[in-house]
């Protein structure tokens, strides 16, 4: 049995893309290449088949890989978010006490993260510290510098 993971509807609908993609035009090319290649000769030293068998074997399996993660899908409903405290999918406004400087990320599942994006991980250790914490707490987050101190300055959904 798969393990249940949780999605935005934005992450969820990517998932749903990329596995449509995949199945609608991905696998007959794969398909097509195998024919072509099998035209060309004697299969046993025919380089181009094996590398077409091989890369329609990598394509089954993120094709499998998907279809479970969208039957193990669920979906978080953003409207029931608590904002009082840093939960998944919050965003929030943390400022540096060392250097002043403000930042805004979304906690999102693992999955999703993307630090171009300020969305990040809710397993990484940064995020984790913020778990749990409200409007105004000091946060000590270990980094690879050393401990940083930040003040929780918002909590958006």
């Amino acid at each position: 049995m798969s393990e249940i993971k949780y999605y935005s509807e934005e992450g969820l609908q990517k998932l749903k893309d990329e596995l449509h993609q995949l199945i609608a035009f991905d696998r007959p090319a794969a398909a097509a290449a195998i024919a072509e290649a099998r035209d060309k000769g004697d299969l046993s030293e025919n380089a181009e088949y094996d590398a077409a068998k091989e890369a329609q074997g990598h394509l089954e399996a993120r094709i499998s890989k998907l279809q479970d993660l969208v039957a193990n899908a669920r979906l978080l409903d953003e409207s029931k978010i608590d904002t009082s405290k840093v939960l998944l999918l919050s965003i929030i406004t943390i400022r540096n006490i060392k250097n002043g400087a403000t930042q805004r990320y979304t906690i999102v599942p693992e999955s999703e993260a993307n630090l171009k994006e300020a969305k990040i991980s809710i397993t990484s250790p940064f995020a984790s510290a913020f778990l749990g914490h409200k409007v105004g707490d000091m946060v000590e987050v270990n980094v690879p510098a050393g401990k940083m101190t930040f003040e929780l300055k918002k909590i958006e959904r």
